[in-house]
């Protein structure tokens, strides 16, 4: 796991928790429109249908309220940019858990209103200074709430993706989290100064060893829209065929983040 040195950039506590809600509402919704035949498609996940897509959506927020009920640990063991690097070691379980759970609740709609139950009267009383024991490591409620917007914009995209006409929107600060964890994970991975990664309107950083600029337009530079970099960071789309597609712009000699995507498990 590469050490986070960089300083995580710090989230409103309150806009983050409206947002985790509202993103994770937004889905409920779509979800109780999807008839059968669209819960049986396929899904860019292996071996999972739009109905395990849709029950693992509960677990990304349920991990909370479970985890509220456990004890508190003694100490963080996880910093916020820990937290894209810890992720790989789960993935295995996490797909036995979700079609363990799909096949267990087979009434989905049942099964996201006691989500969202227990999510919002957890939230309505835990401190965002609260330790969770993650099973990635120890971390304080509001790190982890600004991980739950990650899994959620990614997992809303994949319904989206999965379902011909299905749109589910984007809360804008759920969004902007995710992209701006995700665009700093890549700045630990790859501490340096010459290149520049443009995510407008919501991150800019700098990453790579090489020259460092100090005016002007940086040695390097790589822009693209936010969901294309989501994309990118966890694995659903691959660098050579976003830029084929002209969905990133990359110039200069150390613009080629191939080899540092993605950057989930």
């Amino acid at each position: 796991m590469p050490p986070a040195k960089k300083r995580a950039r710090t989230y409103d506590p309150g806009r983050i928790r409206t947002a985790v809600l509202t993103q994770f509402g937004t889905v409920r919704q779509a979800v109780r429109t999807l008839t059968p035949e669209q819960l049986a498609l396929p899904t860019r996940l292996a071996g999972w249908t739009v109905r395990d897509l849709a029950a693992h959506v509960t677990m990304a927020v349920e991990t909370v309220s479970r985890n509220l009920e456990r004890a508190e640990p003694p100490k963080a063991e996880l910093a916020l940019l820990d937290w894209p690097f810890a992720t790989a070691a789960r993935a295995a379980g996490i797909s036995d858990d979700t079609l363990d759970l799909a096949a267990a609740h087979p009434d989905l709609n049942a099964l996201y209103a006691r989500a969202e139950e227990r999510l919002t009267e957890a939230l309505d009383t835990a401190p965002g200074g609260r330790l969770l024991a993650a099973r990635t490591g120890a971390i304080t409620l509001a790190d982890y709430l600004v991980t739950r917007t990650v899994e959620l914009v990614v997992h809303t995209d994949d319904l989206n993706a999965a379902v011909p006409g299905l749109d589910i929107p984007y809360d804008r600060q759920a969004l902007a989290a995710a992209t701006r964890l995700l665009a700093d994970a890549l700045a630990v991975k790859a501490p340096g100064g010459s290149t520049e990664v443009r995510i407008p309107p919501y991150a800019v950083v700098q990453c790579v060893e090489g020259p460092r600029h100090t005016r002007g337009t940086p040695p390097s530079v790589v822009e693209t829209d936010p969901l294309t970099w989501i994309r990118l960071a966890c694995g659903r789309s691959t660098w050579t065929g976003a830029v084929e597609e002209a969905k990133v712009s990359a110039s200069g000699e150390r613009a080629d983040l191939g080899g540092l995507l993605p950057l989930l498990g």
